[in-house]
């Protein structure tokens, strides 16, 4: 090899040899601290004691979660939540957003790599008679047989493409974490819609029975006109207070039909192929552990891909300010050619050139400066939002805790009022039976019973549902270790 090409070769390998440095600001995840307890934190203060169905965390509460609703013990409802989980449309669409940035950090990596390329061509041409100095003896026609080998490289020497790649990474984390926050959502407003219908059937139940009660009301009404003890108005009030019952019975249909309805959209199935069994909700909502708000930081998909948002915002200053720096890049190229193509395959035939480059921007009226500029905004815009997700965060937990708590408090209360109204109607019937009262008071004491008993059967619907959003509100059992690495 000789001398000047020997240099040329220890030029490249110093260049390649050099240890890049990585311009742009290192990433610290926005401070927002979290209170160490939440205010609903149990009765009379004791964080250890359960309040409206909740309960902070126990030891064994770190165990996963991410089946969260199972804790209702409900078939029907699993296999919904499964078929939600495959199926839903939503959460496909969210899976492909996911795969797509996941594509897009793969793509921006390669940039660390050398661009490799090889052709092949062979080409017939004439050379004009007339070409100045053009030899008398050259051959007007002539082959060129060619087959090119390049190699190019840009070294990342100030860390643009790892900005790059940190940039797309955390874009692809936050993808993730929101294909997480969308099927948390989506599977939440399943079991709410679920619950609801359960909670209708629990109300058709109740109007059933009171069908039952007021004909039982209108035949001992009709028995007594017959006596002479009531008036056909009596007997009429009867009717009208027994066809009402049985309106209101028909009219639940209407947005048990809704909720039916909207869950087969949750399962990816047609409207008009779903049908769900009547089943009436019963029983208390599960006792859900609430954890402490410093977990819920890591517990919140949502929250994660906030955070990871600002994670890809600090990445790209980085980028920005790389364009400070000179680029530098590597190149060879060579191949062999030949205008015989029995000579193509020989030592002769071979050619090549190597060497670097290197380029700066001495002018650009303030462009590079005004893009550091915006870089930086849309970080400090993206630090704003993921604290004001925290805060939201925190809220929705209060919010929830605060329904569990109130509403508890309210079903007691709701159930000794609808015990005196059950008390009240009986009564009011012995009093009638015996002409001792008249029937207006036999119906007013029944609407109200029935009354307190349709609140009462909602709140234990209201009371579920509740117990639903907290869980949806603690992150489902998520946790931010399951984020991918990329």
């Amino acid at each position: 090899m000789r001398r000047r090409d020997a240099v040329a070769v220890g030029l490249l390998a110093a260049i390649v040899g050099v240890e890049g440095c990585k311009v742009g600001p290192a990433y610290k995840t926005p401070a927002m601290p979290a209170p160490p307890a939440y205010s609903e934190n149990g009765a009379n203060g004791n964080p250890q004691k359960a309040n409206g169905n909740w309960s902070v965390a126990a030891p064994a509460d770190d165990k996963s979660r991410s089946a969260w609703w199972t804790v209702y013990n409900d078939a029907e409802l699993n296999r919904l939540e499964e078929q939600c989980a495959s199926a839903n449309l939503s959460i496909a669409a969210a899976s492909q957003a996911y795969e797509q940035s996941h594509a897009l950090v793969m793509s921006v990596r390669s940039a660390l790599f050398p661009t490799v390329s090889l052709g092949a061509t062979a080409t017939r041409n004439r050379i004009s008679s007339y070409r100045p100095l053009r030899p008398v003896t050259a051959p007007n026609y002539y082959w060129d047989f060619l087959i090119p080998l390049s190699v190019s490289w840009e070294p990342d020497i100030w860390g643009r493409v790892r900005s790059q790649i940190d940039s797309a990474s955390a874009s692809a984390q936050a993808s993730a974490a929101d294909l997480a926050n969308t099927r948390l959502s989506l599977q939440g407003t399943l079991a709410a819609s679920y619950f609801q219908v359960r909670g209708i059937d629990l109300q058709v139940k109740l109007l059933r029975s009171t069908v039952d009660a007021y004909k039982q009301t209108l035949t001992l009404t009709e028995d007594r006109r017959k006596g002479g003890l009531a008036s056909e108005s009596d007997v009429e009030q009867a009717k009208t207070q027994l066809e009402s019952t049985r309106a209101q019975t028909i009219d639940a249909g209407v947005q048990r039909a809704k909720l039916e309805h909207a869950i087969a959209v949750l399962i990816g199935v047609p409207a008009q192929t779903y049908k769900l069994s009547e089943l009436p909700l019963a029983g208390d909502p599960p006792a859900i552990p609430a954890g402490v708000p410093s977990q819920l930081l890591q517990r919140r998909p949502d929250i994660a891909m906030a955070e990871r948002r600002v994670a890809s915002a600090n990445a790209q200053i980085g980028i920005q300010k790389a364009a400070y720096y000179p680029n530098i890049s590597l190149g060879a190229a060579g191949g062999i050619e030949s205008s015989d193509i029995t000579t193509l395959i020989d030592s002769n035939s071979t050619l090549w050139n190597a060497g670097p480059s290197a380029s700066e921007i001495l002018f650009d009226a303030g462009q590079r400066k005004a893009n550091v500029k915006a870089a930086v905004a849309q970080r400090e815009q993206a630090a704003d939002l993921y604290r004001q997700q925290v805060l939201s965060a925190f809220r929705d937990v209060e919010d929830q805790l605060s329904a569990l708590r109130i509403l508890a408090e309210e079903a007691d209360v709701q159930q000794r009022a609808v015990l005196s109204a059950e008390r009240s109607t009986e009564l009011s019937v012995l009093r009638y039976k015996r002409g001792l009262a008249p029937y207006l008071e036999v119906l007013t004491n029944q609407t109200i019973q029935l009354s307190n008993e349709r609140v009462s059967a909602g709140l234990v619907a209201d009371r579920i549902v509740a117990s639903v959003a907290l869980q949806v509100a603690l992150g489902g059992g998520w946790d931010a270790a399951e984020l991918p690495k990329n």
